[in-house]
């Protein structure tokens, strides 16, 4: 069990030490493959919330989601925004290269909420 801990703590701080890229100047952007749709809460469809999210999100290099932070919110009290974030967490995507080696990329996301 003290093995695992230690592992995870590892793997961790190396992500925390890597370099985030943003993308240009020989750095390509990470690239969609599969997309998890952000839900709706009750309370936010009740209230007829619509618009938004706008998200800054770390691709890692293995193509995961790391940290991802509301950039520009639309709803804090119906939980829009906790659900934006869920569902990018869950995002994958091809990442993002740089001389050759897939690298850590800062993107920039819209979660967009419409009611039909």
């Amino acid at each position: 069990m003290k093995l695992l801990v230690a592992l995870a703590a590892l793997a961790f701080f190396a992500v925390q030490d890597s370099p985030v890229y943003t993308p240009g100047n020989g750095v390509s952007l990470p690239k969609v493959i599969r997309q998890v749709r952000a839900e709706y809460t009750n309370e936010a469809r009740e209230n007829r919330i619509e618009g938004v999210v706008m998200l800054d999100a770390v691709v890692l290099s293995d193509g995961t989601v790391g940290n991802v932070a509301v950039a520009e919110s639309l709803d804090t009290t119906y939980g829009l925004d906790a659900n934006a974030v869920k569902a990018m967490k869950q995002w994958q995507f091809e990442p993002g290269m740089k001389d050759g080696k897939a690298v850590a990329v800062q993107i920039h996301v819209q979660i967009k909420y419409t009611l039909k």
